[in-house]
């Protein structure tokens, strides 16, 4: 509120009066101290320009009489949301214009207006804060004096109220189910004013009989234990706000201390605690870096008052599954705030996410103001409608989203084409494209391929794995692949339509020759200006290109993500790895097959492509690949041919034996290898590996740094003249796992 103009002056004029007066006292700690403050300036001021027997701060009974008639006409009109009212508004609150006049530091004349014939007087408050504060008064005095007609007519309560803290709490309760928070400030005002402190100001105005401390501790613990479920949490904010004007700092400084420590999941918050820090975070000059409500050790409920805080962050990660539209209207609001923060927004397990919903994030993402750059929905529901909503989004111009990610969505044929509208605008920009597991078919793939050749040159990263996709889908999207504007550097596929055979019964099967995608890399050269830096093709981590194999992995359990016992890798796949190994400009720089049946035929492909001079592979993993000697010998002539790039090297869970390693130790011997990790566990090695070893690097000692030869049962005698190397100076081995 210290930007607004009117709540300055009124700060000035209060302290201005306190310090003319040479007060002692403290200074206003609240709102209801201000204004309660300002409000006797203003009888002050009246009484001087005026004159009067009483002393100036001192309230005759017709200035409590004015006072609580300004406070009926405040909270009449506050209650419909009125901030304007004419003359006759006036009189029936019992009040004409000389009255008004009187107090013009409170109540002021503007004209309005309202045909072209004649222009009619309308009143106002100086600001909706004084409004607030006078109809708080009004009710508050209402209270005191039982006028229990008022009291029920507004809290649409019929029984007796009891107690102030039953009063307090069911005005608390109705200003929560506003939907603009209309009574916010007025129900903060009725809570400061049930201190006595703040009664004693207003200089007997109001009643101060109720006010004994046993009541007040049950007014502070019934906020501190408020229920807020199913309210906006915009709302429950003010929940705090009302402890803080009855002066509790207590949550305050807790929250202060928990900022602090900076142990997010150690201390368990409460639900006042969450509205407390929600607050904090919302106005701190500092702007978060990321929230995520899963690493708050707190009830749904306070999660769920922890949203807010998204309007200072620039990355928030909300999973859950009852989310409301209350909820997705504070995330709406934080990106299109003026400066919007917010650069990436997580959704996670939202089951509750409605077309309504999507709609109001999709016209959020459409707002001048609106940076957001990523956006993922990650097992949420979306309909065609909410597909078309975001579509909506990617056509907008600007459209900053750079990131999309609709993993394990049920999309269809249907909401995928409608999806694609959106993609092929040429005001999508768009960079990363995940549709993992999403129920996408040959229909989909065609939509696909058609927005991205329509709009080619922005996507770098597609991830399509996890769908039950076939050699006819494979190939429409090889069409995109083809076209010379595309920029791809990375793509995930991993196929799951069939179960893997065991890999006794892989062995001698043929394999279709010719599938689509080695039939594109042979009769086209799309390849040689594609820029694939990753090439995924392990089927460890679920993310395999399986062009026309007979046998793919299986599709992954879904309470054990992307684990299989058997894996198979067919010759498409290497086909496509040495292809790019040797284009002309091939960014490929890490490569991993892992846990494949690549087997020694296999690697004896792959290699054609790692001694091309245009190969500029850094890291090569092939652990469980079910690999032999043989495949040492074809690696080693390989990287001999070029040597210089390579800087990991795994070859682990492979029976290389010592006679694998023996021609290994061919390519370490090579003055210019420049390999700094090897990884040879699980090789079945003994002590001639490490004799053999322990030769290579001496003849070149510089460069290896790592050597693990965890698993093969090896002694500390046989490691020894290993061991030696290490604690050598001279050579490069800094660290043996054994």
């Amino acid at each position: 509120m210290c930007l607004i103009p009117v709540f300055c002056w009124i700060t000035a004029i209060v302290l201005e009066d306190m310090m003319t007066r040479d007060q002692r006292g403290e200074l206003p700690q609240t709102l209801t101290d201000l204004y309660s403050h300002f409000l006797r300036v203003q009888i002050k001021r009246k009484k001087q320009k005026y004159g009067g027997k009483q002393r100036p701060e001192e309230l005759t009974e017709a200035d409590k009489e004015l006072l609580l008639k300004l406070g009926r006409l405040a909270f009449e009109h506050l209650e419909k949301g009125n901030i304007m009212f004419y003359s006759e508004d006036l009189e029936r609150c019992g009040l004409d214009v000389s009255e008004v006049s009187v107090y013009s530091g409170v109540c002021t004349e503007i004209f309005k207006r309202e045909s072209v014939i004649f222009q009619k007087s309308v009143y106002c408050f100086v600001h909706l804060s004084v409004q607030e504060f006078l109809a708080a008064v009004y009710m508050f005095h209402c209270y005191t004096r039982k006028d229990t007609a008022v009291i029920n007519k507004f809290l649409k309560y019929s029984k007796p109220i009891t107690s102030l803290d039953d009063f307090l709490r069911r005005a608390l309760m109705k200003s929560l189910k506003s939907k603009n928070g209309h009574l916010d400030l007025f129900v903060r005002f009725l809570h400061g004013l049930s201190l006595e402190s703040n009664q004693r100001i207003l200089g007997g105005l109001l009643d101060q009989r109720n006010s004994h401390p046993e009541t007040i501790q049950k007014v502070l613990n019934n906020l501190k234990e408020e229920n807020s479920y199913k309210i906006s949490p915009d709302r429950s904010i003010n929940i705090f706000h009302c402890l803080m004007e009855m002066k509790d700092q207590s949550v305050h400084q807790e929250i202060q201390e928990f900022l602090k420590s900076g142990k997010k999941s150690e201390r368990r918050l409460s639900e006042i605690h969450c509205s407390a820090l929600a607050y904090l975070l919302q106005m701190s000059e500092e702007v978060l870096d990321e929230l995520n409500l899963e690493q708050y050790n707190t009830s749904v409920e306070g999660r769920h008052r922890l949203i807010p805080a998204v309007r200072n962050c620039r990355k928030a990660v909300l999973p859950g599954r009852f989310l409301s539209k209350s909820h997705w209207e504070v995330v709406a609001s934080a990106m299109t705030s003026n400066p919007s923060h917010l650069r990436e927004l997580s959704l996670i397990w939202n089951q509750s996410l409605t077309d309504a919903d999507v709609k109001l994030l999709s016209s959020a993402m459409m707002h001048p103001n609106c940076r957001l750059e990523t956006l993922r929905l990650w097992r949420c529901r979306l309909s065609e409608i909410s597909c078309d909503s975001l579509a909506s989004a990617l056509r907008s111009n600007p459209s900053h989203l750079r990131v999309l990610e609709l993993s394990y969505i049920s999309l269809e044929d249907s909401g995928m084409k409608l999806l694609c509208s959106g993609l092929e605008s040429l005001n999508c920009t768009l960079e990363t494209l995940r549709l993992s597991g999403c129920s996408l078919s040959e229909i989909s793939c065609d939509s696909l391929a058609s927005a991205l050749r329509s709009n080619p040159s922005h996507l770098r990263v597609l991830d399509l794995s996890g769908n039950q996709l076939k050699d006819p889908a494979v190939k429409l999207l090889c069409g995109f692949l083809q076209d010379p504007l595309c920029k791809l550097e990375t793509l995930r596929w991993l196929h799951s339509s069939q179960k893997p055979k065991p890999a006794s019964l892989l062995k001698g099967q043929q394999v279709e020759q010719k599938p689509p995608a080695e039939k594109v890399l042979s009769e086209r050269k799309w390849w040689r200006t594609m820029k694939l830096a990753k090439l995924h093709l392990s089927s460890r981590d679920g993310l395999s290109w399986s062009c026309g194999t007979r046998y793919r992995p299986e599709e992954p359990p879904t309470n054990k993500l992307f684990s299989w016992e058997e894996r198979a890798l067919n010759l498409s796949s290497v086909c496509l790895s040495l292809v790019v190994l040797k284009s002309n400009l091939s960014h490929l720089r890490v490569l991993d097959l892992s846990s494949n049946t690549l087997q020694d035929s296999g690697v004896k492909r792959l290699c054609s492509g790692l001694e091309s001079p245009n190969c500029k592979l850094e890291r090569l993993r092939l652990e469980r690949c079910r690999l032999s000697e043989i495949s040492c010998g074809s690696l080693a002539s390989a990287l001999r041919s070029n040597p210089s790039h390579l800087r990991e090297l795994d070859l682990s869970q492979n029976q290389l034996q010592d006679s694998g390693v023996k021609l290994l130790c061919g390519f370490l011997h090579f003055p210019n290898c420049r390999l700094e990790t090897l990884r040879l566990s699980y090789c079945s090695l003994s002590e001639i590996s490490c004799d053999s070893l322990a030769s290579a690097l001496r003849s070149n000692p510089s460069h290896l740094r790592e050597l693990d030869l965890s698993g093969n049962q090896l002694q500390d005698s046989e490691l020894k003249l290993l061991s030696d190397l290490v604690e050598n100076p001279h050579y490069g081995l800094e660290t043996l796992i054994q």
